[in-house]
Order: C-alpha cells, then structure tokens, then sequence
C-alpha cells in the first residue's frame, strides 16, 4: 500500500505526525543546523544571534553533563577489582562500591574477577625416570593474585599457567621411577610440581596464584595394562603381608616383655631366698659351732643322730635277722626313687619305709632282743 495518495494532502506514513509536521528528532536536528549556520554567518540580528549561542553553549553543556554523569561512576562488585588506565597507563586501582573515574578516553576502567577459584584440567603421557609410559591426569586450580600483572604482565596469562602445568609434570614424573607415580604416595609429586607452576607464573609476570595441584590418576597404557595389573596386586599382597607381620609383632612383643619381666622377678625371688636360705645357715652353723666348742663328743653325737633320721626317714629299709642273732640293715638303692623295671621288664614296686625280715621260727621282737643283750653297750644305740 502507498504511503502518499493523491488528493487532501494525506499521507498514510506511519512514521509522520499526520501533517502536523516533521517528528521531534528531525526538527531537532533542523534547529542544531540553523543555529550553527547562526554562528557562522551572523543570523538575521543580534538578538537571534544571543540567543542561539547561548542555546549552542546549553546543549554542549548537557551533552557534556550526560557524558559525565553516565561514563564516569563505576560500581565494582566484591569479588572484582577495578584497574584505572589514564591515557593507556596504569594509574591505579578501585576496590568495592562506587568509584568515580574520570570520562573516557581520559580514564578507562577494567574490571577483574580476582575471588573466583578457576581451574585447569587436562592429561599427558609422561615417561618415567625407569623408561616406562605412564598416563597422568592432573587438575590445577587457581586465582588471579594480581590484577594489574594479569592484564599487563604476560600475553594471555591462562596459557602461560597451562603450559607450566604441563612442564612440572613431566618434570617430577620424568624424575620418579614407575613404582612411585603408581602408588598412592604422591603427595611430595604434588607438593613439587606445584611449586614449579608458581615459579614458572611468578617468572613470567602473569599474576596468577596457584591455589591447589592434584594429579588425579595415574595409569599404565591399555597396551600393558594387564602386566601392571598383576604388579600392583603383588605389591597389595606385599603391603597386607607387612601388615599382618606388625601387628604379629606388636602382640608378641608385649607378651615376651611380660614374660621377661616376670623370669626376671621370679630369678630376684629366687636369688633373695637363697640369700635368706643361706644366712640362716651361717647362724645355725656358728651356733653349733659354739656348741661343739662346749660339748665336743655330745654335739657331735646328736649331728650323727640328727643326719640318720633325716637319710633313713624317707627312703625303704630292710632290716635283716639271721638265727644267730646278728641282724643288718640293707637299703634298697634300685627300689629309692619309686618303680623300676627288673631284667624281664617287670615292675618292681617299692618297699615300704622299714621292712623287717626274720626266720620263721623267731619274730623280729624276739631277735631285736637278743642283740640288744649282747651290746657291749647295754642296749644303747
């Protein structure tokens, strides 16, 4: 459909006023126009000339206040820091809430997320210190430390940290041998290769901080996996080994400290008897000593005495009496410490403590007697 038919003057046009005019934004622009061309020619008279500077002035004035008002406060977030760049250099830095800066191209802001915890991760085939290939995935976890160093310091600082990564791990697999980077005591692995990745950014000026390093897993190629598998399972059943010698030694250990302790109480027990045993000996002999000084033939009698009761008490006797009256008394030694088996293998009991054999015609009462009447002694022992 034509915007503009014949007749009346209409025009369908959607962005006109309907023939009341020219929009706002055109006449605008027209009044701009005019009172530019005012300046430079003069205008029809002083008055309009006036009033058309002073209009100029006005709107350069709030054009300049709007410019001002819009490009000049920053609000900058908690997490952010703000680098002021004044003519292209650094001039400083705004912390959180709303900082004012001058308008650009004086002064431009850029903002740097420096809280954020951004990270890293990726995977290398590494040979090791004994020439065998392992597969390393590794994880780096960092934060932008300096904010002026990140924007300034090294072209693109994120590739720096990736391939610093990269360097320290080779560089500590490189130097290990297999055993190690398989096993789960990596922590020095760790502890090294982050501190070369923080060397590395420290060197290069990229004013990134190395938060946490982690390598993630470590494993053999697919190609000799099943040759590691078997290792590994070895060294398990090494370690469970181990582990059950421990804890056999650290139950046996204490059992045979007690035993020692108690050899060592019951050798001190002994030792003191003995020692007590001993004593009273030694004043029991000094005390018969002084006895036998006194009475030499009585004490040495009684000892005499003393000892036989003591021999002949707890051992067999056989008391033999012949018809003429001699009797004699005849210890069994075979027959002392309990049964004993003859020449055929028969067991030979034990005797009672006094046996008295006799002929049958005389008892034993009759004999003892009659050898007591022929003692020269009179009957005394």
């Amino acid at each position: 459909m034509a915007w503009n038919k014949p007749g009346k003057g209409r025009s369908d046009d959607p962005w006109s006023d309907g023939g009341r005019g020219s929009p706002d934004v055109e006449d605008f622009l027209r009044r701009v126009r005019a009172g530019v061309g005012r300046l430079r020619g003069g205008g029809e008279g002083g008055g309009r000339s006036g009033e058309g500077m002073r209009g100029f002035f006005g709107l350069i004035l709030l054009l300049l206040a709007l410019w001002v008002l819009f490009d000049s406060w920053h609000m900058i977030d908690a997490r952010q820091k703000g680098v002021v760049l004044r003519f292209g250099q650094f001039n400083r830095i705004m912390s959180e809430g709303l900082n004012f800066a001058w308008p650009r191209p004086i002064e431009r802001v850029r903002k740097v997320d420096v809280t954020t915890v951004r990270a890293h991760t990726s995977q290398s085939r590494v040979l090791t210190r004994d020439e065998n290939i392992v597969i390393v995935d590794y994880n780096v976890q960092y934060r932008v430390a300096d904010p002026v160093l990140f924007l300034f310091g090294a072209r693109n600082p994120e590739d720096v940290l990736k391939q610093a990564a990269e360097s320290a791990v080779r560089g500590v697999i490189g130097t290990s041998p297999m055993e190690v980077v398989l096993s789960g005591q990596r922590a020095e692995l760790i502890s090294q290769a982050r501190e070369i990745t923080q060397a590395a950014l420290d060197l290069y000026q990229t004013g990134l901080r190395v938060t946490d390093f982690s390598l993630q897993n470590a494993r053999p190629p697919a190609e000799v996996r099943e040759a590691f598998d078997d290792a590994i399972s070895a060294r398990e059943d090494r370690q469970r080994i181990e582990n059950e010698a421990r804890a056999y030694a650290s139950k046996i250990i204490p059992e045979a400290r007690g035993q020692a302790a108690r050899v060592l109480q019951e050798a001190e027990a002994y030792r003191e008897a003995k020692i007590a045993r001993a004593q009273g000996e030694v004043a029991r002999f000094l005390e018969l000593l002084e006895e036998y000084r006194k009475a030499p033939e009585i004490t040495r009698r009684r000892l005499f005495l003393e000892t036989m009761e003591q021999v002949l008490a707890a051992n067999p006797k056989v008391l033999v009496d012949d018809r003429e009256g001699r009797h004699l008394l005849y210890l069994p030694i075979d027959r002392l410490g309990g049964p004993s088996r003859g020449a055929t293998g028969q067991v030979i009991e034990r005797l009672p403590p006094t046996t008295v054999l006799a002929p049958p015609e005389e008892s034993p009462a009759r004999t003892l007697g009659r050898e007591a009447s022929r003692s020269p002694r009179g009957g005394r022992p």
